[in-house]
């Protein structure tokens, strides 16, 4: 029998590729990494968009998960150029009158200034944030024992909830509301849904616990601090090559796709037992994103100071303005008053334009293969909260639902999620297993964020697989 060319192959280069291979050839394993695109990243990758020397992150920008994340944490990250920025303030949230919920690190400091609800935020808050980080790697690691179990129980007993439901049980005031709701609307869910709740606190969590940082010089540092640990423990990361087929890849003892439910279907021809098959392609996608990345003359001109030091702005208004506009989402519709995300990163790094100049980013979610043009709609929300925000674009840069499925074949549609996050693919992603990352296929494995625990920057889905193979392959 001939010795296989390869411990492990990685189909992929995405952060859960990359914390894959990177993981296994820490192990001693001999990894071979192959990615599509020219440049590895997948979702972390940085470009000049715009004009010369504006550095704008093409798909993920801010990253509260990448401190947090026990598969980033526990690499040498900064010994390979990743260096995090904090912003003043991690996230704000502006309403009509000049008003601006704000999200600081200190929990204390954001109970205080909501007003008649600071109790109710205390109370909500206080008891996750004792065992913070114990809980944010329990709910990344959903499969396990759970490192803080009452903690975690207590999460979970109003995680469950819709995000709606939460709100007006827990809040009286629209800055508290409006706080949650933008927190939960990071879900792509109708925020009437169940675990719609469970995303905002998490996230809410976070930005108390880890903090809602850059990546200093762009998102791009991320995935070249993996490709570095990866070579430096002996493994190859190839890109520009494009994997249609299994039956391309050299013989391995283990193959680890970070690839779509649907990618890996095709990749697998008529192999898959059809059951298996069908399973997978029931599978659904979440919806998809419209961004805009802006060259800037200055600072965008908020009317709420409390704007102006956060990294993150989310716009949209009240609760039921959020709702409304995620709601219409699921439905198949375009909102004329998006939910919109916008990062302003150069209140963290002055790295990303020039001296005196700044870079803005910002997407809200559309229908699944969307291919309206949102740019007036997402700029329209902007300057509903900074008016003369448009004075100060110097230059544009767009990506439609297709753009993003061109930049990043796993965004089926748009969806950078990896698959719709509700309820039932929470539990079954993508198929209803204890070991969701092994496949029928004797040596392949699934590690892309169509695995547990999903969607972000983290490379857990990686780290998942990656420890089951270890375990498997001994």
């Amino acid at each position: 029998m001939s010795t296989p060319a390869y411990d492990a192959v990685v189909v992929g280069a995405g952060p859960n590729g990359l914390v894959a291979a990177a993981t296994l050839a820490g192990a001693g394993w001999k990894v071979l990494v192959l990615e599509a695109a020219d440049v590895a990243g997948g979702g972390t990758r940085s470009a000049e968009l715009t004009l010369p020397g504006f550095v704008h992150d093409i798909c993920s920008a801010v990253h509260p998960l990448g401190v947090a994340s026990p598969a980033l944490r526990n690499l040498p990250m900064a010994e390979h150029g990743v260096t995090w920025a904090h912003p003043p303030t991690p996230l704000a949230h502006p309403l009509d009158g000049d008003r601006a919920a704000v999200l600081h690190r200190s929990l204390a400091a954001t109970a205080a200034d909501l007003g008649a609800d600071a109790d109710a935020y205390r109370h909500l808050l206080e008891p996750l944030e004792r065992h913070g980080l114990a809980l944010t790697d329990t709910l990344l690691s959903p499969l396990s024992i759970p490192r803080a179990p009452v903690t975690a129980a207590r999460y979970g007993l109003v995680g469950l909830r819709s995000a709606t439901s939460l709100s007006r049980a827990r809040f009286t005031g629209d800055e508290a509301q409006a706080l949650l709701a933008g927190l939960a609307a990071h879900s792509m869910l109708s925020l009437d849904a169940p675990i719609t709740a469970g995303f905002g606190l998490l996230l809410g969590l976070l930005g108390h616990v880890a903090g809602w940082p850059v990546a200093v010089g762009g998102s791009q540092t991320i995935a070249d601090a993996l490709v570095s640990i990866i070579e430096t423990r002996g493994g190859e990361v190839v890109t520009g090559h494009r994997v249609d087929d299994l039956t391309q890849l050299p013989t391995a003892r283990a193959v680890l796709l970070d690839v779509s439910p649907a990618q890996f279907v095709d990749m697998a021809r008529d192999t898959l037992p059809a059951r298996y098959r069908r399973r997978l392609l029931r599978f659904r996608r979440g919806p998809g994103v419209f961004k805009v990345d802006w060259a800037l003359d200055g600072p965008i001109p908020w009317s709420a100071p409390g704007c102006r030091d956060a990294g993150t702005v989310h716009l949209g208004g009240r609760l039921d303005e959020v709702a409304a506009a995620e709601a219409a989402v699921v439905a198949g519709r375009h909102p004329d008053q998006p939910f919109v995300l916008l990062s302003q990163p150069g209140v963290a790094d002055d790295t990303r334009a020039p001296a005196g100049r700044e870079t803005g980013w910002a997407y809200c979610h559309v229908p699944n293969g969307s291919t309206v043009d949102m740019t007036d709609r997402i700029e329209a929300q902007v300057e509903r909260f900074a008016p003369g925000f448009r004075d100060r674009i110097l230059a544009r840069h767009t990506m439609t639902t297709a753009d993003f499925q061109t930049h990043n074949a796993n965004y089926l549609g748009g969806d950078i999620g990896g698959g719709a996050a509700d309820l039932r693919q929470f539990l079954a992603r993508p198929v209803l297993s204890l070991h969701p990352w092994a496949t029928p296929l004797p040596g392949v494995y699934l590690c892309s964020a169509s695995t547990p625990p999903g969607g972000g920057v983290h490379g857990m889905c990686g780290l998942h697989a990656a420890h089951l193979v270890l375990r498997r392959h001994r």
